[in-house]
C-alpha cells in the first residue's frame, strides 16, 4: 500500500471528513513530485501602493448594514504550547480574571449593541481546545445567534516520515502522529461542518477572521462597509512593517499573472531571507486579519471539490517536537492568507497598528496586562502610550506562563514611561515596580526579588 493510501485510510478510520481527505491527498501529490512551496523573490514584485483604512469614506448607514451581513470568525486551536500551556491560548487572563475569550465576546456584544446587528461569533477550534473552549462560553447564553453554532472544528492529518512519506506510527504517545493542516483549513472546516452552508442560508455575505489572541482585530464596520462596497471576494489586512515585524508574512504581486499572494517564512528561500525581512522592499506585512465573501468562497469550494489549492507550505520537524532525536516529519500546511491568490479581483487594505496586537510570547503578555494600555468595559483593547516599549524577557525564567506569574506576583510594572525593559536571568518583581526610560537586569547567577515601589531605569 502507497504512503497516500495508508494515509488516506488513516484519516477515514479517524474519522476526518472527505473534504480534508482530499485536500489532505492534494498535497501528498505535490510532496511525491518533489514540491518545496518555495517562493524565489525574482517570481514576485513588491506591493507598494495597497489602499488604506484612513482614506475610505463609507456611509455609516452602509456600514452598519455590512456589518449586519457579517460573522466574526476566531481562530482558536492553539493551546499555547510554547508558553507550557495545556488548555486554550484564549483562556489565558489578560485583565483581573477577565481572558482572551472574554474579552472577545465583550467585543462582539459591544457591536451588536452599538448597530443594532445580530453578528454571530463563530470559533474555529481543535479537537484540543474544543471542550474547554465551549464549557468558558457557558457563562454567555445570549451569545448564539439563531441556530448557528458557536464553533467548528478543525480537521487533523497524519504527519509523513521525510524518509518515505509513509504516516508516522508513534505508539509511545499516538497523539503525537497527527498535525493540525495549518489555519488555511479554515475554509475545508467551514464547509464539512455544514457551517457555511448554515451561515449562507440564514443571510450572511461576509466573514471577518482574525486569531483569538490578538485582541486589536475587534469588529470593525468601517471595514465591513469598504469590503462589501469593494465587491471584492476578498480582503486581506496589512500593517506598515518595522524592525520588530521580520517574521510575519507579507504579500505581493506574482510576476507571472499579476495576482497577489501571500509568502511566509517557511517559504522563503533559506539564502533570501534578507529580501524578506527588509521593510523597505516589502513595507506591509501580513496581520492575519482578513476577509470574505461567503457566496464566492462556497461556490469555489463546490466547483474545486473541496479543493481551493492554496500553496503547499512544507513543515519539517521531528515527531515529537520536544525531543530533537526523534524522527523527521513533514506536516504539510497551508495558510489561510494564501487564499488571496485564488480569487480573482481580491485586495488589500492598510489598517492602523491597533488592529494587529497578537500574543505569541510572555514578552507581548507583559505589556497587554500593563498599563501601557487600556481595557474598557466593551472589550476594546488601546494602546496609553505612543510607542509601546520594548521587552526582552529572559526565557529561562520566564518563558512558561507559571515561571513568567510567579515572578509577577503582584502584577506588572509600571511600563507607561518605558522605553525598554531588558530581564537576565532570575528576577521576581515586588509590588508597584515603575520602569522608567530604558531599564536592563543583568544575570549574575543568583536570585533576585526588586524590592516594592522600586523604579527601574
Amino acid at each position: 500500500m502507497s504512503g497516500l493510501d495508508q494515509a488516506r485510510q488513516k484519516m477515514t478510520e479517524a474519522g476526518v471528513a472527505p473534504e480534508a481527505i482530499e485536500v489532505f491527498s492534494h498535497y501528498y501529490g505535490q510532496l511525491e513530485s518533489g514540491a518545496t512551496g518555495l517562493i524565489p523573490e525574482d517570481t514576485i514584485s513588491p506591493l507598494t501602493d495597497p489602499d488604506r483604512l484612513a482614506d475610505v469614506e463609507i456611509s455609516d448607514t452602509d456600514q452598519q448594514a455590512a456589518l449586519a451581513r457579517t460573522v466574526i470568525i476566531k481562530l482558536n486551536g492553539g493551546l499555547g504550547t510554547s508558553m507550557g500551556m495545556e488548555k486554550a491560548k484564549s483562556l489565558l487572563p489578560v485583565r483581573g480574571d477577565r481572558t482572551f475569550l472574554d474579552l472577545i465576546v465583550s467585543q462582539v456584544l459591544a457591536a451588536r449593541q452599538a448597530y443594532g446587528v445580530e453578528l454571530p461569533l463563530l470559533f474555529m477550534n481543535s479537537f484540543r481546545t474544543r471542550d474547554d473552549t465551549l464549557e468558558a462560553l457557558e457563562p454567555y447564553g445570549d451569545l448564539a445567534v439563531g441556530d448557528l453554532p458557536l464553533d467548528f472544528l478543525q480537521n487533523r492529518e497524519p504527519k509523513l516520515l521525510v524518509s518515505d512519506l509513509t504516516p508516522v506510527e508513534w505508539p509511545d504517545d499516538p497523539s503525537l502522529e497527527w498535525c493540525p493542516p495549518g489555519h488555511g483549513d479554515l475554509y475545508t472546516a467551514l464547509l464539512a461542518s455544514g457551517v457555511l452552508k448554515a451561515l449562507l442560508d440564514a443571510g450572511y455575505r461576509y466573514a471577518s477572521v482574525s486569531n483569538s489572541d490578538n485582541l486589536g482585530a475587534a469588529p470593525n464596520a468601517a471595514i465591513a462597509g469598504w469590503f462589501a462596497a469593494s465587491g471584492a471576494p476578498y480582503a486581506a489586512e496589512l500593517c506598515r512593517r518595522t524592525k520588530a515585524d521580520l517574521k510575519g508574512g507579507h504579500l505581493a504581486v506574482r510576476k507571472s499573472d499579476g495576482r497577489l499572494i501571500l509568502r511566509d517564512t517557511a517559504q522563503t528561500p533559506p539564502d533570501e531571507i534578507d529580501y524578506f525581512t527588509d521593510q523597505d522592499r516589502h513595507p506591509f506585512f501580513h496581520t492575519n486579519n482578513l476577509w470574505f465573501d461567503l457566496e464566492v468562497l462556497y461556490q469555489t469550494l463546490v466547483e474545486r471539490k473541496g479543493v481551493l489549492g492554496l500553496p503547499l507550505i512544507k513543515n519539517v520537524k521531528t515527531v515529537d517536537p520536544t525531543d530533537s532525536s526523534t524522527p523527521e516529519v513533514i506536516q504539510v500546511e497551508s495558510a489561510m492568507g494564501a487564499a488571496i491568490e485564488v480569487f480573482d479581483g481580491s485586495t488589500a487594505i492598510v489598517v492602523e497598528r491597533d488592529r494587529f496586537l497578537p500574543v505569541k510570547t510572555t514578552n507581548d503578555l507583559l505589556l497587554l496586562r500593563s498599563d501601557s494600555y487600556t481595557v474598557g468595559d466593551d472589550g476594546t483593547v488601546v494602546k496609553a502610550v505612543e510607542a509601546a516599549p520594548l521587552i526582552d524577557l529572559d526565557s529561562r525564567y520566564f518563558k512558561k506562563i507559571a515561571d513568567f506569574d510567579a515572578r509577577f506576583p503582584a502584577g506588572p510594572p509600571s511600563l507607561i514611561k518605558a522605553d525598554s525593559l531588558t530581564v537576565r536571568g532570575d528576577w521576581t518583581f515586588g509590588t508597584d515596580v515603575r520602569v522608567e526610560g530604558a531599564a536592563q537586569l543583568d544575570d549574575d547567577g543568583r536570585t533576585h526579588t526588586i524590592p516594592d515601589r522600586s523604579v527601574l531605569g
